[in-house]
């Protein structure tokens, strides 16, 4: 199964969720991220992501930025986006409701993961704590749908 996290740089709040929610699948599962703007393609995470992550044993330090694309769809099982604008920007993409419905928001009740980059440290540790809850609930269910029997 392959996952996406999406959000606006991919260098703060989407690298943090990728590696977050990898420390919590099985290896068979991946786990990704993207940007809905290429402006830092092709670069490391935000140094204080990279931090936030280390100080909670989750090393995000060689991810690189990436744009998300209209390949992605056929490429991921679930893309999570991070707030209303980076999920309207990604279902624009969709050329039909299978490709739209693998889209949702990261959290629940139409919540949206604050943007940190012109926060701080706190602003950072926030955003890790969201996404470490929201994470642990995806990865559940992630996994049980893996051991749901195939009906047929």
């Amino acid at each position: 199964m392959k996952i996406l996290m999406v959000c606006l740089g991919n260098i703060c709040r989407s690298p943090l969720a990728e590696g977050i929610l990898q420390s919590k699948l099985p290896d068979n599962f991946i786990v990704d991220s993207a940007g809905t703007i290429d402006m830092h393609e092709g670069k490391n995470p935000d140094h204080r992501s990279i931090k936030t992550g280390q100080q909670y044993n989750v090393d995000i330090s060689k991810q690189k930025s990436r744009h998300f694309t209209a390949q992605d769809f056929e490429e991921f099982d679930h893309i999570y986006c991070m707030d209303q604008n980076n999920l309207k920007d990604v279902l624009s993409l969709a050329k039909n409701d299978t490709q739209r419905n693998k889209v949702s928001l990261i959290l629940e009740n139409n919540e949206e993961v604050p943007d940190p980059y012109w926060g701080g440290m706190n602003d950072f540790d926030h955003v890790y704590q969201l996404l470490d809850q929201a994470c642990e609930r995806i990865a559940i269910e992630l996994k049980s749908q893996l051991k749901e029997p195939s009906k047929k």
